[in-house]
């Protein structure tokens, strides 16, 4: 009989990886929150000492805030139905078939057989973007007309002044990037649409819709949810807005749910520190075109095709 062959090396770091996976994140976690904590200490502090005076000028004025209870309810209500009717069910329920009818009637401009799919990323990105900015922003601007939208972190100033902030992410993130995209789960599940590797045509479409998405979820997390939440909650609105912010994480590969929980501690932190979110959004569809570039990559996926056939 002849010995075992021993398991390739990177076999061997995937087995151990995958049986150490529920307990490798918090020691990580632990040791990445302080580091934030250390980092945006003055920024936080910053935030606590302005809701401080704040909340003390609108108790001497006998004023009530309904901030909180505007934007809490407005967002459970906003995430519930981004949950039921924001995904591909409620798409095969309801909008596949008027789509079918159209094609019927015009099936060279529809093609609905070809590109059934990407149709249904298209309900998903138009359902974020209805739900994390259009709804919130009109109605938190209808409640609060004193408000300016704009201090929602959707400011350009001081834009160049904080882009080595970006450069710095990306140092740290792309190496564990490189390492966690060697996982099987990592490539099984990226890209989301499945035919991206039929056309550059499909991949292209489909990572500028993923990247109009990201934009909607940064408006919508580290612009709308912080920009109400500030002046009540100080620094705490961060931390309030990265427990949501992690949940809608809950149906990806395990660590990258645990990165979710850094992620939106870091991301909001650094949109209350330069006002604007920019450079969060540009750190997301960095690494989000990089996740689905390596998934395609490593598969040896990569279209090859302008369009599809």
């Amino acid at each position: 009989m002849q010995p075992p062959v021993p398991a390739p090396d990177g076999g061997r770091f995937d087995a151990l990886l995958t049986a150490l996976q529920p307990i490798v994140p918090i020691p990580v976690l632990v040791v990445v929150l302080a580091a934030l904590a250390w980092l945006f200490r003055g920024t936080w502090r910053e935030l606590d000492d302005d809701a401080t005076k704040w909340r003390a000028a609108l108790a001497a004025e006998g004023g009530v805030d309904m901030r909180p209870l505007v934007a809490m309810a407005m967002c459970a209500v906003i995430l519930t139905l981004q949950e039921y009717y924001g995904g591909r069910v409620y798409f095969d329920q309801a909008i596949h078939p008027l789509l079918a009818r159209l094609d019927a009637a015009h099936p060279r401009a529809i093609r609905l057989a070809r590109y059934d799919e990407l149709y249904g990323f298209a309900w998903w990105v138009f359902a974020r973007i209805a739900g994390y900015v259009i709804v919130p922003f009109s109605v938190w601007k209808a409640c609060f007309p004193r408000d300016s939208l704009l201090d929602m972190g959707l400011r350009t100033r001081g834009f160049f002044k904080h882009a080595w902030i970006y450069g710095i992410c990306l140092a740290v993130v792309l190496p564990l990037l490189l390492l966690v995209s060697r996982r099987p789960d990592f490539g099984s599940y990226y890209p989301f649409y499945r035919n991206s590797s039929r056309s550059w045509y499909d991949l292209l479409s489909w990572e500028a819709m993923y990247f109009a998405q990201f934009f909607a979820l940064e408006m919508f997390f580290r612009g709308f949810w912080l920009g109400a939440l500030r002046r009540s909650f100080g620094s705490g609105a961060i931390f309030a807005m990265a427990v949501p912010y992690c949940m809608i994480h809950y149906s990806k590969p395990f660590l990258e749910v645990n990165g979710a929980i850094v992620a939106g501690i870091f991301l909001g932190s650094l949109s209350m520190k330069t006002k604007s979110i920019y450079q969060g959004f540009l750190v997301h569809i960095t690494v989000a075109g990089l996740m689905d570039w390596l998934a395609l990559w490593h598969r040896h996926a990569l279209p090859t095709a302008l369009w599809p056939a």
